[in-house]
């Protein structure tokens, strides 16, 4: 690719839609955001997005622009550009978003949920340079994953890969992903403030003391922000629920390992940002757990990208698609 090519990614989300661009070396050259405003319905957010296309079309060549990349929350259709009834998009049901694109600039479009978009971009860009074989997990309000194998995203029969949260680690704990004690139960940011609110009932119900919770009526307010804050301070009873948290990572860790053999675990969010939280107690049960020549080659690291990965995420997918298109 010469330093000529321009890509554009669209970052679809609950709250906010992101449209950048950047040249092949991911340098960012425009950047527009506007809130999503999911209660006016999709064609809304489908406008503006329309509209914000037509400033960059004033402001770049757009002849120059080789392919467009969305990232937004499945369920999708990479396959026929489809969004289908993403639980933070209410109304966009069935929506050709890809055609309605590829409509407006005449140029490739695809499309790939936020999970395997962030896997690309890590994967590309991040703390995965170098491997073939990667797995990312956001960690962040759900555990979702997106799957690199033998130099390629994976995405199975119908985009359901990488749905790892579903995975079932105890049948007891916190519900994540409908599922009582999953693997994102355990390992998310809404599962690690649930998880706390079993443990401060349970305590409070036997009259005893908890840092992060002095009543019942302030069980829902626990977040996993506030916990994170106080187990860095060393507080124990928050260290007690991020211990817990690590150990069920290293058993769903384990399971990845034996399955994927992958070199490298990329894991973003909550624990990217507090990786001395988890990393002792999950790489202890990993080394018990999982078959040692897999372990033995795979490192777990937290994401690089950081609050950019949307854009880059987006960008990347761009990339990817036009890559891939250029070899059929």
């Amino acid at each position: 690719m010469s330093l000529n090519k321009y890509f554009i990614g669209i970052d679809i989300g609950g709250t906010k839609c992101t449209l950048t661009v950047s040249n092949k070396e991911l340098k960012i050259l425009h950047r527009i955001q506007f809130a999503t405003h999911t209660e006016r319905g999709p064609n809304y957010a489908i406008n503006q997005i329309l509209k914000i296309i037509d400033e960059f079309k004033i402001k770049i060549d757009f002849e120059k622009v080789k392919s467009i990349g969305i990232s937004c929350g499945g369920p999708l259709n990479s396959k026929r550009g489809l969004v289908l009834s993403p639980p933070n998009l209410p109304g966009w049901d069935n929506i050709p978003i890809v055609e309605i694109i590829n409509n407006k600039t005449d140029k490739p479009t695809f499309i790939q949920n936020d999970a395997n978009a962030c896997a690309l971009a890590e994967w590309r860009y991040g703390a995965g340079i170098g491997t073939q074989n990667m797995i990312f997990l956001t960690f962040g309000t759900g555990l979702g994953a997106g799957l690199i194998l033998n130099g390629q995203l994976y995405t199975g029969s119908n985009d359901n890969a990488g749905e790892v949260g579903h995975i079932r680690l105890d049948y007891e704990g916190p519900v994540g992903f409908n599922k009582t004690g999953s693997f994102e139960g355990f390992c998310s940011g809404s599962g690690i403030a649930k998880l706390a609110q079993i443990i401060a009932e349970e305590k409070l119900n036997k009259g005893e003391k908890i840092s992060y919770c002095s009543s019942f009526e302030e069980l829902h307010a626990i977040s996993a922000l506030q916990l994170s804050k106080l187990a860095n301070m060393g507080d124990k009873d928050a260290l007690e629920v991020f211990n817990l948290s690590a150990k069920k990572l290293g058993y769903g860790l384990s399971i990845l390992i034996d399955i994927l053999n992958p070199e490298r675990i990329v894991i973003g969010s909550v624990y990217a940002r507090n990786p001395h939280l988890f990393d002792v107690l999950s790489n202890e049960i990993i080394s018990k757990e999982a078959i040692p020549a897999s372990r033995s080659i795979c490192s777990v690291v937290p994401a690089q990208l950081g609050d950019n990965v949307g854009d880059i995420a987006s960008i990347c997918v761009a990339i990817d698609g036009y890559l891939t298109h250029k070899k059929l």
